[in-house]
């Protein structure tokens, strides 16, 4: 059952739009728009705005900020503040990822970077955040109530079949480059509030017959996909 809400579809439109009009005033020739695109690293910025903005979590708070960092140093590069080549800096890659490895208990909340592994957990709020990396989990908690899934070039598979819900409750999504899978109870409700950005949120549940449990789902999927099946 697909259940956008219309805000959704507008957001999405009007960056279609935005576009849309510089590229046509470029190719007529009324105004240079290519000032304009040599900000391109502001997409970065934006990308992790948004997932700071639904962030509920310490590990979804870096990888926004790891996003405005990056926007911010090609910006001044480009504006010749700084300069540095990306080849003699991708090393640091292998830095930052040793850092989170040997800091991830420390920055565990809840079920936080779990990598490659499958676990059962009873705890009524799910964090995961998988970077580069896959999370395959299963959620069988008495009164789920939601929590944050955070997949950037990488995947994860979040099993709900056997868990229950009391009230509603909130998923917050973050898909870039990245897939979540989600298998929910037949006798949940999906709403749809996330917002596809050259991605896509499918709902290929079974609307049941009550719908007194909601499962909401919010946040992003970036040139990524994020799909809810029974």
């Amino acid at each position: 059952m697909n259940n956008y809400q219309p805000k959704n579809r507008i957001i999405f439109g009007v960056i279609l739009l935005i576009f849309g009009v510089l590229t046509l005033v470029d190719n007529l020739n009324i105004f240079s728009t290519r000032d304009i695109f040599q900000f391109w690293p502001t997409v970065f910025i934006l990308v992790g705005a948004l997932k700071i903005s639904k962030g509920r979590t310490v590990s979804g708070n870096l990888v926004g900020g790891g996003f405005v960092a990056v926007g911010v140093l090609l910006i001044l590069q480009h504006l010749g503040i700084i300069y540095f080549r990306a080849r003699d800096w991708w090393p640091a890659l292998l830095i930052l990822a040793g850092l989170f490895v040997i800091l991830k208990d420390k920055l565990n909340v809840g079920n936080d970077w779990e990598t490659f592994k499958a676990t059962d957990s009873q705890d009524p709020t799910y964090h995961i955040t998988a970077f580069m990396s896959g999370a395959k989990m299963q959620n069988f908690s008495p009164d789920f109530r939601g929590g944050e899934l955070t997949a950037v070039m990488g995947g994860i598979s979040l099993d709900l079949t056997k868990a229950s819900m009391q009230t509603d409750a909130v998923l917050n999504v973050f898909a870039m480059w990245g897939g979540i899978e989600l298998r929910v109870p037949p006798d949940w409700t999906v709403i749809l509030q996330g917002v596809p950005i050259l991605g896509g949120i499918e709902d290929k549940t079974i609307p049941p017959m009550t719908q007194n449990k909601k499962l909401h789902i919010q946040g992003y999927a970036i040139m990524g996909g994020v799909e809810i099946k029974n």
